[in-house]
C-alpha cells in the first residue's frame, strides 16, 4: 500500500522528431493545465542549454507562461542552475514571479554545468572553475529573505520557497541549509541512498528545519507492463544516443526494429530498468518499495515519451494510483 505522498510533475519540454521547438513549449503549458485538472501538487520546468532534445532554456519565462494559464497548482523550476546565473538576478526573477502569482512559485536550484564544452564556454563556465554552489545558495537566500546589502525587487513580505536538486554532496549542502531536497538519477540509484538521506535529515534537524525529501524519476503507467515498457523506449533511446554520439536528440516514435550497437542496446536496457514502468499493480509495488526505502514526502515524476496522449493517460493513471 503506497503511503500518502504528494504527486508532482517535472516537464523538460522534450522536443519530438518532425516538430518545431515551439511545439514542445506549447505542450508543456498544456500538460500543466492537465496536471492541475488531475490534482497534482506542483509542476516544474527545466533549464538546459543547447540541447536538441529540450526546448526549455529559460525556466523563469516558461514558469510565467504556465502560471498564467493555471490557477492553483504550484509552479517552479527543476531547476535553475546557479553556476549559470548571478544570485541577485535569480532572486529578482523569482520575486517577480511570486509577486505576480502569489503563493504558487517554487525555486528549485541545482549546480550542473553545461552539457558540452561549447555550451559551457557560451555560459562562461569552465569545467575546472571552483565550486561556489553553497556560497551562491546562501547569497541567493539572503536576497530572497531581505537580509542582503542589496534589496532584490519587487520586495516581498515572505521568501520564495527554495529547493535543492541534489547530486553527490548536494544533499549535505541542502541539509546544512535546512532546505527541502530533490533526489534522483545516480543518487537515487546508489547503494548508499538510505544512509545519505539519514545524514541529510540529521543535518536539516540540526539546522532547525523540518527535512523534506522529494524523489524524482521517470514513471509510466499503462494497461500492461509490456505497453509501459514500450512507452519508456523513446527516452531510453535518446539517453543511449547521448552517451554514444554526444547529442541528446528529439524523441522519436517507438521502433522495436531499430538497429542498435551492443553498447547502445545495453544503455537502452539500463535506462528502461531505471524507469518505474508497468501496469498499475506493478508501478504500485515499485513505488511502495521506493517510499519505504527513502521515506520520501513527494514524488516528482519526470517522465517523457513520444506519444503525448499516452503520456497524459499515464499522468492520469499515476494520479489515481496515488490519490
Amino acid at each position: 500500500m503506497i503511503p500518502p505522498v504528494r504527486l508532482s510533475l517535472l516537464d523538460r519540454s522534450r522536443t519530438r522528431l518532425g516538430e518545431p521547438d515551439a511545439a514542445a513549449l506549447q505542450h508543456t503549458v498544456e500538460r500543466a493545465i492537465h496536471a492541475e485538472e488531475l490534482g497534482h501538487h506542483r509542476f516544474w520546468v527545466a533549464e538546459h542549454h543547447g540541447v536538441p532534445g529540450i526546448a526549455s532554456g529559460s525556466p523563469a519565462v516558461l514558469i510565467a507562461a504556465v502560471a498564467g494559464r493555471t490557477g492553483r497548482i504550484r509552479v517552479g523550476s527543476g531547476g535553475v542552475m546557479l553556476p549559470n546565473h548571478q544570485p541577485l538576478v535569480v532572486a529578482e526573477q523569482f520575486a517577480m514571479l511570486e509577486a505576480l502569482y502569489p503563493g504558487r512559485i517554487d525555486l528549485g536550484v541545482g549546480r550542473s554545468l553545461g552539457f558540452t564544452s561549447p555550451v559551457r564556454a557560451a555560459l562562461r563556465r569552465d569545467v575546472d572553475a571552483p565550486d561556489t554552489f553553497a556560497a551562491d545558495l546562501a547569497e541567493l537566500r539572503a536576497y530572497l529573505d531581505g537580509r542582503a546589502a542589496v534589496t532584490a525587487r519587487p520586495q516581498l513580505d515572505h521568501a520564495v520557497p527554495v529547493y535543492v536538486l541534489a547530486t553527490g554532496r548536494g544533499l549535505a549542502v541542502a541539509g546544512a541549509a535546512g532546505l527541502p531536497v530533490v533526489v534522483g538519477g545516480p543518487v537515487l540509484d546508489g547503494a548508499g541512498i538510505v544512509e545519505a538521506l539519514a545524514d541529510y535529515r540529521a543535518r536539516a534537524l540540526a539546522a532547525g528545519a523540518r527535512p523534506y525529501v522529494i524523489v524524482s524519476l521517470d514513471v509510466l503507467v499503462a494497461d500492461s507492463d509490456a505497453a509501459a515498457r514500450e512507452l519508456a523506449l523513446p527516452e531510453a533511446w535518446a539517453l543511449a544516443a547521448a552517451r554514444t554520439t554526444g547529442q541528446f536528440p528529439a524523441l522519436e516514435p517507438v521502433d522495436l526494429e531499430r538497429p542498435l550497437s551492443s553498447r547502445q542496446r545495453t544503455l537502452v536496457e539500463d535506462a528502461v530498468g531505471r524507469t518505474v514502468a508497468g501496469s498499475a499493480a506493478t508501478v504500485s509495488a515499485q513505488l511502495d518499495d521506493l517510499f519505504a526505502r527513502t521515506g520520501a514526502d513527494e514524488l516528482l515524476a519526470s517522465t517523457s515519451t513520444f506519444d503525448r496522449a499516452a503520456l497524459w493517460e499515464s499522468d492520469a493513471r499515476l494520479a489515481r494510483l496515488l490519490a
